[in-house]
């Protein structure tokens, strides 16, 4: 059995801002390993050999090319509910949207069933227990302007998730390049 998911990586400069996050005193929450920091397109879960071969195969077929991706807002999950998860904002448009339509249509070519959530994109930077809501609305109002600097996303990966003892292991299992964006002719 093979545990999946899609995901976008972040530049070590991105992991690195997002990392200073962590020194909040936080009660109760489970920080996210600063080299496990991604955007997820698509949570896949456990898959048998075939199923795991056939998204390999059917993710190639996406296609779109280079775009800028913007990390900014602390936010938590559920909303309006007892807080469970921490994250950080992802926002690029209809160019994120569109590459997660079209991981959610290849995986789907692979026999998955949809994926019922609406996309919303963002990085887990923690994850919270027991942590109080208030505590959490204080940390969100003294990063409400936390912001890096955009990036070019230059390709999406298939990740490998073990399960151990000490959290998660992600491995990328393949990694599939959006094609650069061409030179403007504007001008000339």
């Amino acid at each position: 059995m093979h545990r999946l998911f899609v995901a976008i990586d972040l530049p070590d400069e991105v992991k690195r801002e997002l990392a200073k996050l962590r020194r909040e005193e936080i009660q109760g929450a489970r920080w996210v390993p600063v080299e496990q920091l991604h955007l997820t397109l698509r949570f896949i879960g456990e898959v048998d050999d075939a199923t795991f071969e056939a998204i390999r195969q059917a993710l190639g077929a996406v296609r779109g090319g280079q775009f800028p991706l913007a990390v900014q807002l602390v936010g938590h999950f559920p909303p309006r509910k007892s807080p469970h998860v921490l994250w950080v904002g992802a926002d690029a448009g209809e160019s994120l949207a569109d590459l997660q339509g079209q991981v959610e249509d290849a995986v789907q070519t692979a026999g998955l069933a949809p994926e019922h959530r609406p996309f919303s994109p963002h990085i887990t930077i923690a994850r919270l227990r027991e942590t109080p809501p208030h505590v959490v609305a204080e940390l969100e109002k003294r990063h409400q302007a936390f912001a890096c600097a955009p990036f070019e996303v230059p390709s999406f990966h298939l990740y490998e998730s073990t399960l151990t003892g000490k959290g998660a292991i992600h491995t990328v299992v393949r990694s599939y390049p959006l094609s650069a964006p061409t030179p403007s002719t504007e001008g000339r």
